[in-house]
């Protein structure tokens, strides 16, 4: 039978609401969410760590906290090569790497993001796994926008979307 993993996790206030970053003790980011959405974070925890998983509390696993706070103090790069250990399918994977991919500031649609993770077709799907990211922010779900330029769905709400994006400096409508 597999291990139990064993996990780190922090809280951090932000401006938009108090963070949760899961950590594991080699320092990956496997999970980010809102406290608000704390229940959709174990959720998540149990798809992924099937055999299950112990959270141990640990001030700012792996640097990340620190990192996190710096990036919503205004120093957007602090985030861009935190390292990131997720589960998902091959497909969510791709989707995930090409949004690691988008620029700070910039924003693109879910078909611009179906053809960057390879498949074309796939804007649904890659919509779906947009939405199924675990580690939001860091890998930026937020930047993908509507094909007619509106904010459509963020697991944190679209007025945290909002905030992100205009924290980035991205044009928001």
């Amino acid at each position: 039978m597999p291990a139990v993993s064993s996990l780190l996790i922090d809280r951090t206030a932000t401006p938009i609401g108090e963070l949760i970053l899961v950590a594991d003790t080699d320092g990956a980011l496997h999970a980010i969410d809102w406290t608000d959405h704390e229940e959709r974070l174990h959720r998540l925890l149990c798809l992924h760590h099937r055999s299950g998983y112990e959270l141990r509390q640990t001030a700012d696993p792996g640097g990340l906290t620190r990192a996190m706070d710096a990036y919503f103090a205004g120093e957007l790069s602090a985030i861009d090569r935190l390292p990131v250990r997720t589960g998902g399918t091959p497909f969510q994977r791709a989707v995930w790497a090409a949004l690691r991919g988008i620029p700070c500031g910039v924003t693109i649609t879910y078909r611009e993001l179906a053809v960057l993770a390879g498949r074309p077709a796939a804007v649904r799907a890659a919509g779906h796994a947009n939405g199924a990211n675990p580690v939001g922010i860091v890998v930026p779900c937020h930047r993908v926008i509507g094909s007619d330029g509106t904010l459509t769905g963020y697991g944190g709400g679209v007025e945290r979307k909002r905030w992100l994006l205009t924290h980035e400096g991205a044009a928001v409508r």
